[in-house]
């Protein structure tokens, strides 16, 4: 998958749909990529989710119609998927440090054109990854359903409970799994535990799931968790993904925490992801 071109495809899709209900479950499918991936890619690559580049973009037309146009607030507002004239003008002020009334009588707002994704290839660290073939295998998680919009406040959340859980802590929990091949629209599972190996049985809370033979590329982050896993997944999009022979198999992938000091700017954790050749 050209990622590039995928993202630019779907900012073309919102550009054309500012004044459309559109959800990122639309986009997502317009580029035929799950939410959750599509979700990622995008911050990632333009450093702001779908919902806030949608809201800034239709905020700047708005902007642009009420300074240049005799169009109504209540009209404008309307138009650019608010429900009413009060939430409009709490958008508006916040974005352009004025009230629509001010813009449309002053004329001083704020403008954001639409985003073009490029890649710019720059010297930089040496990214440390292997490519393995992994037997098939089954991993036993505590599983929830994140919406793709919100996944990255409400993760971490998921972690503090399941440490926080006394049951729960008696399962190793070192691996961070999130599916996404059997989940539809914007949700897709996470989960927290381990290989099923690991465990006799399967405990209350916990299932398990089975991930096919794969190759996977298998990245080293080091320093502490979970901002260097985070740097990684960002560099592999921006970095990797764009010029590597392989592309991603979006079904699964895998967070490894590995043992020791996750504080520790040496602490080492790994993401795993299923590849395959580019065709």
């Amino acid at each position: 998958m050209d990622w590039v071109r995928t993202i630019n495809d779907a900012i073309e899709y919102m550009e054309e749909n500012l004044t459309g209900d559109i959800t990122l479950a639309d986009i997502s499918k317009a580029v035929n990529l799950s939410a959750f991936h599509f979700q990622r890619a995008f911050t990632l690559l333009t450093g702001m989710s779908p919902a806030e580049y949608l809201r800034k973009r239709r905020l700047s037309q708005a902007g642009s119609e009420l300074t240049k146009g005799d169009g109504k607030v209540i009209d404008i507002a309307f138009k650019y998927g608010y429900d009413s004239p009060e939430s409009f003008t709490k958008a508006f002020t916040r974005f352009h440090g004025v009230s629509p009334a001010q813009a449309k009588k002053e004329g001083s707002i704020r403008f954001m054109s639409r985003y073009t994704v490029q890649i710019t290839i720059e010297g930089g660290s040496i990214m440390e990854y292997k490519i393995e073939k992994w037997e098939a295998m089954d991993l036993l998680i505590c599983a929830k359903e994140f919406k793709a919009e919100t996944s990255e406040t409400e993760i971490p959340k998921f972690w503090d409970e399941y440490y926080s859980n006394e049951e729960y802590r008696k399962i190793p929990g070192y691996l961070g799994v999130c599916a996404q091949e059997k989940t539809e629209g914007d949700v897709f599972k996470y989960g927290i535990g381990c290989k099923a190996a690991d465990v006799d049985g399967i405990p209350d809370g916990f299932e398990v799931i089975h991930i096919p033979e794969y190759d996977w590329a298998v990245f080293k982050c080091v320093g502490p968790s979970p901002k260097a896993i985070q740097d990684m997944w960002e560099r592999i999009y921006k970095e990797w993904l764009p010029v590597s022979d392989y592309e991603l198999i979006p079904d699964v992938d895998i967070e490894n925490y590995l043992p020791g000091d996750p504080s520790s700017r040496d602490y080492v954790s790994e993401i795993c992801i299923p590849v395959r050749k580019r065709q």
